[in-house]
């Protein structure tokens, strides 16, 4: 293995995803939602470099195409399964996040048994669509839980009204808004929305992907 850039780039992506789980173990809310967040979108920047640089630079590997899909498939997985645990068991995310899963889990069992014909199967332009509005997301939704934990202080037990006079005397902390409704609602509501974009594509590349493979799936006669 060569230790050129775009593999070292892909090595630290993969090391992330398992640190945006640390975050909350390490770090106090809200500190570990944006360290989470900070983390997350870093390492979902250099899902572009790495592509980018290995083939500017005609570094590209066996093992840089090996690590990639992985450590995507890494970041993906932990971080919807801490958004899930820290959004109160959403139905309305756990269920694209399901599907999310179960994709990954067929095509990677379906990867595994094609062995070497695998490598016939290219990635294709929707696919990386599909990755990238898993990310784009998985980010909005951690901006979502960072600002609801802000709420929640805010409001420190006190009912809306309560806060509300809290507020007007100077001794509680204003919710933050975006337009008519608080920034927190509005980051959750647009990343479960975008959760579901990424849940269709995820079924379209698995369908896409399922379909390429059955030429090499039927038995021989």
């Amino acid at each position: 293995m060569n230790w050129n850039i775009p593999n070292i780039l892909t090595v630290a992506r993969l090391l992330a995803a398992p640190g945006v789980a640390v975050m909350f173990l390490y770090f106090h809310r809200p500190w570990a939602d944006w360290f989470a967040l900070t983390l997350f979108v870093g390492a979902a920047i250099t899902d572009w470099f790495d592509g980018y640089l290995a083939r500017l630079w005609k570094q590209e590997s066996k093992f840089g195409a090996m690590l990639d899909p992985i450590a995507d498939k890494a970041m993906v997985v932990i971080a919807l399964m801490v958004l899930t645990g820290y959004n109160g068991m959403n139905p309305w995310l756990i269920l694209p996040a399901t599907i999310i899963l179960f994709r990954e889990v067929f095509v990677g069992g379906l990867r595994e048994f094609l062995g070497s014909k695998a490598g016939l199967l290219k990635v294709t332009r929707l696919a990386k669509w599909k990755t990238t509005a898993q990310m784009v997301a998985i980010a909005v939704l951690f901006l979502g839980t960072g600002l609801e934990y802000l709420n929640i202080l805010a409001l420190e037990g006190l009912t809306p009204e309560q806060h509300i006079a809290a507020v007007a005397a100077g001794e509680a902390e204003a919710i933050r808004t975006c337009g008519n409704m608080d920034c927190a609602s509005y980051a959750n509501l647009v990343g479960i929305g975008l959760l579901w974009l990424a849940a269709l594509l995820t079924i379209m590349t698995g369908l896409e992907y399922f379909a390429k493979s059955l030429p090499f799936l039927r038995d021989e006669t």
